[in-house]
């Protein structure tokens, strides 16, 4: 054994295995074993993520449409959002990363190559061959029994006192940080967060830290309005129910927003947004679209002259979503509300497809 564990590894698990758009498997696979800096944990939670219903759905990001190629290269074990706890240490691993066997712990949904120029900015959540657990072949994610963490991952302790499926919110919120930062938010600012998953949620929770003027949650679902208001919404709106453009504009002396985060995934919330938003303000693009935004530019330049801000994955900020977490400053037990056996991951993934019932579903191997 060329690595640190309690006990040998056993050779095989149980894990979800995605083929193709609707063609995921749940059959026996090869446990992963660590090399130099490498990790692998038993995975004790792991998060169904609005993307991996897109790429289950067969969105052309994930599978191109015949002139673009896909993202997603199969046969992959899905899952990024994920927590387990250490069970095998590779050379050097544990003192890299403040591991020890036993430990909970987490590693950013991006594996970096740190050989490009973005990693020498600074930049390595935007590596050119841009590695993310659950999608790609030199990152199988976590809907299994075991999973890797390999050389070159970003790894953190998790503490104790955190429920697993509470620490498989680490990621999604995480993500929901960086947004909120790219919104750059001031004091005196009206803050619009359009759409209440579970990133919109986080959004909300790590917005209200920021102490805006008017901090405002819009989803076409009452329950997650509630749920966003318990996260610190001092509004929430259903645009099904009134017209959230005018009733923005009738809050702010019909100015507008000063920042607009779009967290739907819907080409209708881009349109509501530039259409609400202020002049000079600041825009920040956060989805994963399932679909083209059709919409006159002239808007964004001649009309308003905005801040058009791109949101992409959690740089930098897995220890302050740690620290929210750990410091119980959302409220995670009304976002978690499915935990499901890695067996019933189908069922799993049809409750994030419906929206109704669910926020955030979680699976445990």
């Amino acid at each position: 054994m060329n690595y640190e564990a309690n006990e040998p590894l056993p050779a095989t698990m149980q894990a979800v295995v995605c083929y193709g758009p609707r063609d995921y498997r749940l059959q026996e696979w090869s446990v992963p074993e660590p090399g130099p800096e490498e990790v692998v944990i038993r995975v004790l939670a792991v998060g169904i993520c609005a993307s991996d219903l897109k790429c289950y759905l067969g969105a052309e990001a994930f599978w191109g449409n015949g002139e673009t190629e896909g993202y997603c290269q199969p046969p992959v074990i899905p899952g990024h959002e994920l927590v387990g706890e250490v069970v095998a240490l590779g050379s050097g691993a544990g003192k890299k990363y403040g591991l020890a066997l036993g430990d909970l712990a987490v590693s950013e949904q991006i594996v970096p190559t740190w050989t490009d120029r973005y990693a020498a900015r600074g930049q390595y959540w935007l590596c050119s061959e841009h590695n993310v657990y659950g999608f790609r072949q030199k990152t199988f994610g976590a809907m299994a029994e075991y999973m890797k963490f390999p050389h070159g991952a970003l790894n953190y302790k998790v503490p104790a006192s955190i429920a697993p499926a509470h620490a498989a919110f680490i990621e999604p919120l995480a993500c929901s940080i960086h947004a909120v930062q790219r919104g750059n938010i001031e004091f005196e600012h009206v803050v619009v967060i359009a759409g209440a998953g579970p990133l919109g949620l986080g959004m909300v929770a790590a917005a209200r830290l920021k102490n805006p003027h008017l901090l405002i949650a819009l989803d076409l679902n009452d329950h997650r309005l509630e749920v966003a208001k318990a996260c610190g919404a001092d509004l929430v709106m259903n645009p099904r129910q009134q017209d959230v453009v005018a009733a923005v504009r009738d809050l702010t002396d019909g100015y507008g927003c000063d920042v607009y985060i779009e967290a739907t995934g819907h080409a209708d919330a881009v349109r509501q947004g530039l259409e609400m938003i202020c002049k000079a303000g600041t825009f920040v693009e956060f989805s994963v679209m399932g679909e083209p935004a059709s919409i006159d530019w002239s808007v964004i330049g001649d009309q308003k002259e905005l801040n058009i801000h791109g949101s992409s994955l959690s740089p930098y900020t897995y220890p302050t979503a740690i620290e929210m977490i750990a410091k119980k400053q959302l409220p995670l037990d009304q976002i978690i509300t499915h935990e499901l056996p890695l067996r019933e991951f189908q069922k799993g993934i049809d409750l994030v497809a419906a929206g109704t019932e669910s926020i955030k579903v979680v699976l445990i191997p």
